[in-house]
């Protein structure tokens, strides 16, 4: 299976340049394989800074407003995202802040 790819806006207004390391040193630390690239304008300009999650065959995510206080949520929805044969989640609860901070939610393409 493939990995999750995590996409970063490096555009949008105010991006902090170092939440892009500070992702891959979490993403490291916990052991989280996933890719990690950066992006120009993903059209989440209205809640800056934006990431997009995504993998083969699951619903992709895209989260607005992403700072590095949201990395340990971030890495709880990875590990569910993970575990998840489609993606999707019956209790977003554990996502924390994270949550909230969905802009949209992709469904994978239907067989």
């Amino acid at each position: 299976m493939s990995l999750p790819t995590l996409t970063l806006c490096r555009t949008c207004r105010g991006a902090d340049p170092a939440l892009p390391g500070q992702v891959s040193a979490a993403l490291e630390a916990a052991g989280v394989d996933a890719r990690l690239q950066q992006a120009d304008c993903m059209s989440g300009c209205t809640r800056p800074q934006t990431l997009a999650v995504r993998q083969t065959g699951k619903t992709a995510y895209l989260f607005g407003e992403i700072s590095a206080a949201d990395l340990p949520d971030l890495l709880t929805f990875l590990q569910m995202y993970h575990e998840s044969p489609d993606g999707n989640f019956a209790d977003a609860r554990p996502l924390g802040g994270l949550r909230f901070k969905a802009i949209a939610r992709i469904p994978a393409g239907l067989s």
